[in-house]
């Protein structure tokens, strides 16, 4: 089941930076450090990269589709299949998208959103791509799904400050929970699911978790936390369809981000390569 979540995970991170063109699929070579190799997207499961290159191949081995879909638009369509696989909604996914030309890892630094931010400085990179906070809530909750890595979030269990050492906005038993998961000593590398309820399913359960205090981030938490953002929140706790529906206008709106069209992309032989 990590094919889901990883696949999520890997249009998203695709999108935020040169916008849905790929570009995060290219490998990296001695002359040129790609996009997937900066320590943002290091932690991106390899499932995600499988399942656009067999998807890739699987179109062109069809007669008279060769080289006729790009990379990009495979990626947003297996990004909704596995949405709805998990149980979310399905949407129709725009097509038209060509291939991003460029992919470096430098162009990531600042791109993508990180564990401890605070409601400006979400709606700050999300405004950029012309995504409202609303969209910005809605994606978020892509965190229905999938794995963390301990450190980053131990943060908020050891040492968050002198008069509270574990984050006072996780509910206590969550955060003993985590403890045990995520003893101080405990290898970085070991993770834990992202929505403590339902962690294989897409729902709705994860805005019940931030109203319960159980969201893992800090950035996840702050959406209930922050007055400005807590109706939203509070909404689509107990309104799964209005959710299902924001999250279906945030999905087509992300799709749009930095689309490449004629000359501006190509449509690539093999996804993890330039033609």
């Amino acid at each position: 089941m990590v094919t889901i979540p990883a696949t999520l995970r890997l249009f998203f991170h695709d999108c935020m930076v040169h916008g849905c063109d790929a570009s995060v699929m290219i490998q990296s070579t001695a002359t040129n450090k790609a996009e997937k190799d900066h320590p943002d997207n290091l932690s991106l499961a390899g499932d995600g990269f499988d399942t656009v290159i067999k998807a890739k191949e699987a179109v062109d081995a069809i007669p008279g589709c060769k080289n006729k879909v790009s990379c990009a638009d495979i990626l947003a369509i297996a990004t909704r299949d596995v949405v709805r696989m998990a149980g979310g909604p399905f949407y129709h996914v725009e097509l038209g998208r060509r291939d991003g030309l460029v992919s470096t890892a430098e162009s990531v630094e600042g791109s993508l959103p990180h564990p401890n931010f605070h409601l400006d400085q979400l709606n700050s990179m999300f405004a950029s791509h012309g995504l409202s906070q609303t969209d910005m809530i809605a994606l978020s909750a892509a965190h229905t799904l999938g794995f963390s890595h301990c450190d980053k979030f131990s943060n908020r269990l050891y040492n968050f400050s002198a008069k509270n050492p574990t984050d006072t906005k996780l509910y206590p038993p969550y955060a003993a929970q985590l403890k045990a998961m995520c003893p101080p000593d405990v290898d970085p590398r070991v993770a834990v699911s992202i929505d403590p309820t339902t962690p294989m399913r897409f729902d709705h359960m994860y805005f019940r978790n931030l109203v319960k205090r159980k969201g893992l981030f800090t950035s996840d938490q702050i959406l209930y936390e922050d007055p400005r953002s807590k109706p939203t929140v509070s909404d689509w706790a107990q309104n799964p369809s209005g959710f299902n529906q924001g999250f279906i206008r945030a999905m087509t709106r992300l799709g749009r981000v930095g689309v490449k069209t004629g000359t501006e992309g190509n449509i690539r032989i093999r996804c993890d390569v330039f033609n």
